[in-house]
């Protein structure tokens, strides 16, 4: 097990680097270009459309431009339009070839990082196999005689030469996988598959239908065996007819040479001797050191069986790779990194240097002409004035005519604003002091609970802000509407008079088709969100009651808090300090009885107060008096507390968020009247707007009308001025042009 763990790991490592070179892949290269030739035929499209429609425009001139300079100009949007068609469908070609049994398949496969393409032991390609990438989320299967799309799982069925359905060796399948599932195909890359070149003597119809035009070449070979001259004959055809293609030799099996270690250098030194020799020597494609670059040492199958395992983070099984595998893979991930590299600046120049020669030459022609077209518009030229003074004064009447209508109407509009913000202030304010009949008529569960008070208060925001806005509007909003419509078709009337007959109606129809409205926007929940209500219940006749209603808060406050301490507490008294009262006259013992109130309240905080006030109340009336006074204080006190039921805490609730929320709403009465008179203002200024944009339109029509009278001179001056720019156009296209040669074309420029 540990040895699955470390194996899994290395192997991560490596296919981690793969992935960091996938991340700045040369295939890039070939993207970038693509889409940047793809953007500047684009251009070219563009820059021979406007010419072409330019200088059809001006062809009823005379002697400006001639018929057949506007037809051949014409006749370049067809050439490029193929050539953009050409280019959106170009890719790179990859061609896998070799013996039966060799593994072409199956490095297709690595490649890939999927088992598509039937592989195994023996003879299993029996035709052609082009896989490409599609922006489908599933793959298919399309053959030649037919375009219905097939499952992926019949490709065994055609192309395996075991099976029974057999199709024609030089028949082409096409294998459609998702470009989001393989990085390779999504960068346009398309990979053939081919028979093993051993098995027909149909090398020459190949080579024609399936190599010409073909970026890179890979000949698979069987490092358990040489170099076998059927490989080499096959590919000195493709060398007489493409002259110099890019060709990749993968020995594959190398796997294989782990069971000889001893003798595993020195074959693979006899192996790169006899490719490098074939690709110098005979092909003639390469130097020594160039032809080293392109011979590998790899092992498709390990590569196809690790990569498979990776992606779906599982270990492979012992025994699925031999030892020193970790070379192996390393080695493939090597050739696929030269082969993106061939691959990309092969395509970049076979695919577009003729297609950037075309569009130079396309646009050097179009120069040409264009120059001449300005030429003759700047001789032809001539000033031609006319008459245009009727016009120019039913203008200038339009302007002053416009600029009295307009101070006098603004004029009306912050009159009628001001109306708006007294009356809706005057609303609600009354409003405001009929609130508590309002607040009477909600009804609703309460209960002193505080989730249930919650509830309820809530309930009374919605309920209060809902009735306000229901009365506001009652008081208001008709008469506002009213008048907001009757000053909206006053100054439609009379600006309409500045307007032709023919357009007067144009006038009408832009007026609002809705009916006005004004959103008074009092948001209660949020004014009196800090409310918090106080339904504790109150004796009327106790101390602390008494004394706000008596005293001033802060002097009632003063006697709750601090004016008790002034007698020390705690400290026993003697009889010297304490001498029993003797009776006084009536007069003096009310005066007394008064101050020994206001000592018993100053220490109603401690028991020795209460004592000498009781004292002091018996000896000044009597026990009597003081009994049927407490049972009649604490009879009040039972009722009251009785009478304490939740309606009455209700109407204490509601009566606290009267004078709560009556406040809040004072606050905001000036805002909510200047936010609806600025709706008013808002909605009149805007319809008044796009009543002025129809004058000024028609003032616009006016002076186009004037311009027609010296034409033939503007007419001619614009020839001149749209040529000179077409010709500039043309310039920075050849810039353009330029630039993709240096870039992508010279050799030595191609680089990510």
């Amino acid at each position: 097990m540990s040895g699955l763990v470390c194996g899994l790991s290395e192997r991560k490592a490596i296919n981690q680097d793969l992935i960091l070179d996938m991340s700045s892949s040369p295939l890039q290269l070939f993207g970038q270009a693509k889409k940047k030739i793809n953007q500047i035929f684009v251009n070219v499209t563009s820059y021979i459309e406007e010419s072409s429609l330019f200088l059809s425009e001006i062809a009823c001139q005379d002697n400006i431009v001639s018929n057949s300079d506007v037809q051949k100009v014409s006749s370049f949007k067809e050439k490029v339009s193929g050539i953009c068609d050409v280019l959106a469908r170009n890719h790179m070609k990859v061609a896998f070839f070799g013996r039966t049994s060799n593994g072409k398949s199956t490095t297709i496969n690595a490649m890939l990082r999927k088992k598509i393409l039937p592989s195994g032991i023996g003879h299993t390609t029996n035709c052609f196999i082009q896989v490409e990438g599609s922006d489908t989320s599933d793959g298919y299967i399309l053959t030649d005689d037919s375009q219905i799309r097939k499952p992926l799982q019949t490709v065994g069925e055609l192309a395996h030469a075991l099976s029974h359905t057999k199709v024609k060796e030089n028949t082409l399948i096409r294998i459609v996988w998702p470009k989001d599932k393989c990085n390779l195909l999504s960068e346009d890359v398309i990979l053939v598959d081919s028979p093993g070149i051993d098995v027909s003597p149909n090398l020459d119809s190949w080579i024609d239908n399936f190599c010409l035009d073909a970026d890179v070449f890979v000949l698979v070979a069987n490092a358990e065996s040489t170099l076998m001259q059927t490989e080499k004959n096959f590919f000195l055809k493709v060398n007489d007819r493409l002259s110099k293609p890019n060709v990749f030799i993968l020995n594959n099996r190398w796997d294989a040479s782990a069971s000889e270690p001893e003798m595993m250098e020195e074959v693979r030194q006899q192996h790169l001797e006899r490719n490098v020799s074939f690709l110098t020597d005979e092909l003639k494609v390469y130097n020594a050191q160039e032809a080293a670059k392109r011979v590998f040492f790899v092992s498709a199958r390990e590569t196809l069986v690790s990569r498979l395992k990776d992606d779906v983070g599982t270990p492979t099984p012992t025994g699925s790779l031999q030892e020193g595998y970790e070379s192996r893979l390393f080695e493939f991930a090597t050739f696929e990194k030269k082969f993106e590299e061939t691959l990309s600046q092969s395509a970049v120049r076979t695919k577009f240097a003729p297609h950037t020669d075309r569009a130079k030459t396309i646009s050097r022609q179009i120069q040409t002409i264009l120059d001449a077209v300005h030429t003759s518009a700047l001789r032809k030229k001539q000033e031609c004035l006319t008459s245009k003074k009727e016009t120019l004064d039913k203008i200038d009447y339009i302007e002053k005519q416009l600029e009295l209508l307009t101070h006098e109407i603004k004029d009306n509009i912050k009159q009628m604003v001001d109306d708006v913000h007294n009356n809706v202030t005057k609303a609600l304010n009354e409003e405001i002091r009929r609130l508590p009949t309002l607040i009477d008529e909600f009804e609703r569960p309460f209960h002193p609970d505080p989730s249930v008070l919650q509830v309820y208060r809530k309930d009374l925001h919605v309920y209060v802000e809902e009735g306000l806005n229901r009365r506001v509007q009652g008081r208001c909003s008709a008469n506002f509407n009213s008048e907001v419509e009757a000053t909206e078709r006053e100054m439609t009337e009379r600006l309409s008079v500045l307007l032709a007959e023919d357009t007067r109606q144009q006038m009408v129809n832009l007026l609002p088709k809705r009916d006005f409205e004004i959103a008074y926007r009092m948001n209660v929940k949020h004014l009196c969100s800090e409310f918090q209500e106080d339904i504790q219940f109150r004796f009327s006749l106790g101390i602390t009651v008494l004394m706000n209603r008596f005293l001033t808060p802060q002097r009632a406050q003063s006697l709750r808090s601090g004016m008790a301490d002034s007698i020390p507490r705690g400290v026993p008294m003697t009889e010297t300090e304490f001498q029993p009262p003797t009776m006084i006259p009536d007069a003096e013992q009310q005066l007394m009885l008064s101050a020994v109130k206001h000592f018993a309240s100053l220490t109603s905080r401690s028991t020795f107060g209460a004592i000498i006030v009781v004292g002091i109340g018996i000896k000044a009336v009597g026990w009597k008096v003081i009994a049927v006074g407490g049972a009649i204080y604490g009879g009040i006190y039972v009722y009251e507390r009785l009478m304490w039921t939740k309606k009455a805490q209700e109407r204490v609730f509601k009566q606290q968020y009267v004078d709560y929320v009556s406040g809040k709403l004072r606050l905001i009465v000036d805002i909510t009247s200047r936010n609806c008179s600025h709706q008013v203002q808002q909605e009149l200024a805007t319809t008044f707007n796009r009543l002025c944009s129809q004058v000024e339109r028609s003032r616009c029509d006016l002076e186009d009308e004037s311009k027609k009278f010296n034409s033939e001179a503007y007419n001619l001056d614009e020839i001149g001025r749209k040529s000179l720019e077409l010709r500039k156009k043309g310039d920075n296209l050849d810039i353009e042009l330029d630039s993709f040669v240096d870039k992508y074309l010279k050799p030595g420029s191609q680089s990510i």
